[in-house]
């Protein structure tokens, strides 16, 4: 745990969960666009969106109270109201549904969605310090900074901030990947996003170096807005290099990336249990980094078998409905 592999391996891991927003926001996106297409209302684009986020919000509450009786005995009573990945997705897309609402015309929403990404990370670090919500119940104010049970924000936890951040951010992409498609300029659109990535990663760090910070409490790895441009910077130079290879791949190659996104739910909700679970499939903070690695190569294998198994039945499902 001490090793340079280990503390590289940590700092992938802080990759999933903004990734996670980000695509929410992103479909979300897509969403919108094609809704816009067909004509309905923004009001109306706003309800189905805002629909779908409360469903995975429901999900999110069904998650852990299944994870509450699989850790019956040890697992306190107040793990039913921890603010967890599902619960931040589906609150992030309740929140990002203002944007078809409030603004008209694709400008417009790019720009909302933009600034409301920027004003989540600027208000980030005061809420996790000198803001504290602690006039609410603590589980209310935990889905705004993390501070479960003791108003002190835990940084293992998904609040609304930072996290919400990312949503809004996949939602201005989304919008300029839809409107740079209509006009056949998706290629270039890439390019200038991945540039934007870079730029965004670079100012980031440069901000952090500077001898004095906006905030009295700075906290680069866990409410830094310097951070969150860095992920963000990361994400879109992430979203350039897929499409770049999506365009270049021979052929149509099945992608097991492709297949674990069509059942992305199921599979985070099995892999939790086997990963980080009671029915783990490795000894905890004991696993040396060989075993580890086959741990996780196992673990995918396991998944895509899983996705694979889904999308069958599926379609097997959809060919007897029409028959």
């Amino acid at each position: 745990r001490q090793g340079a592999f280990y503390r590289g391996s940590q700092l992938v891991g802080t990759l999933p969960a903004p990734l996670f927003l980000f695509l929410a926001g992103v479909s979300l996106a897509l969403v919108v666009d094609r809704l816009e297409e067909k004509g309905v209302a923004g009001a109306a684009i706003a309800s189905t969106t805002a629909r779908r986020g409360l469903e995975i919000f429901l999900l999110g509450l069904a998650f852990r109270v299944q994870e509450f009786l699989l850790g019956w005995g040890w697992a306190p009573w107040t793990d039913l109201l921890r603010v967890d990945i599902l619960n931040t997705i589906g609150l992030s897309l309740v929140a990002a549904s203002v944007v078809p609402l409030a603004a008209r015309g694709r400008a417009r929403q790019i720009f909302l969605a933009a600034g409301l990404a920027l004003a989540v990370a600027l208000v980030t670090p005061p809420l996790w310090t000198t803001w504290k919500p602690d006039f609410l119940p603590w589980w209310l104010a935990s889905y705004l900074n993390g501070g479960h049970t003791d108003y002190d924000p835990k940084p293992w936890l998904f609040p609304l901030f930072p996290w919400v951040g990312f949503a809004f951010a996949g939602v201005a992409v989304g919008l300029v990947m839809t409107e740079a498609l209509r006009r056949g300029r998706a290629g270039a659109a890439q390019w200038l996003i991945g540039g934007a990535g870079v730029a965004l990663g670079l100012l980031g760090l440069a901000l952090d170096a500077l001898p004095v910070q906006m905030f009295s409490v700075y906290d680069f790895w866990h409410t830094s807005p310097n951070f969150f441009l860095v992920r963000v910077g990361v994400l879109l130079v992430i979203l350039s290099l897929v499409y770049g290879w999506c365009r270049v791949k021979p052929g149509r190659w099945w992608s097991p990336v492709e297949q674990l996104g069509k059942t992305s739910l199921l599979v985070y909700w099995v892999h939790i249990e086997f990963v980080y679970g009671r029915f783990s499939i490795l000894p905890k903070r004991t696993s040396s980094i060989e075993l580890a690695t086959l741990g996780l190569l196992g673990i995918i294998v396991a998944m895509t078998l899983l996705s694979l198994l889904r999308t069958r039945l599926k379609s097997r499902r959809l060919r007897l409905a029409r028959a």
